[in-house]
């Protein structure tokens, strides 16, 4: 990632997650059809994340930066990635992480946000 605001709203994203008990299976999932920033484990769910951050709200807020073309970029992506794996999966979810950073930062956790 070439965006210093997006890796320091990933590491944030990873830690805050970390913290919550997630565990944390990949970073970046890179397939042509987009990106996936955070695939994580909770509770057996297979949870896969998009993190956006934004320095104020200008331009609205993070959370408004998951647009329906995006969602539909990591639901192929998130397609790609479970294809590949060796075994069933049941159970997945999609969480946006929104996270505005101003005085300090502010995570919202969107939990089945699509």
């Amino acid at each position: 990632m070439a965006n210093p605001l997006g890796k320091m709203g990933e590491d944030l994203a990873v830690k805050y997650l970390e913290k919550k008990g997630y565990c944390i299976v990949e970073r970046n999932y890179r397939t042509p059809y987009g990106e996936v920033d955070i695939i994580c484990s909770d509770r057996g769910e297979l949870v896969f994340v998009e993190v956006k951050t934004r320095r104020c709200t200008s331009y609205g807020s993070p959370e408004e930066a998951v647009t329906r073309r995006k969602k539909e970029h990591i639901k192929k992506t998130a397609l790609c990635y479970l294809a590949g794996l060796n075994r069933p999966c049941r159970n997945i979810r999609f969480d946006v992480i929104a996270i505005l950073i101003e005085s300090s930062p502010a995570i919202n956790h969107i939990q089945n946000a699509f």
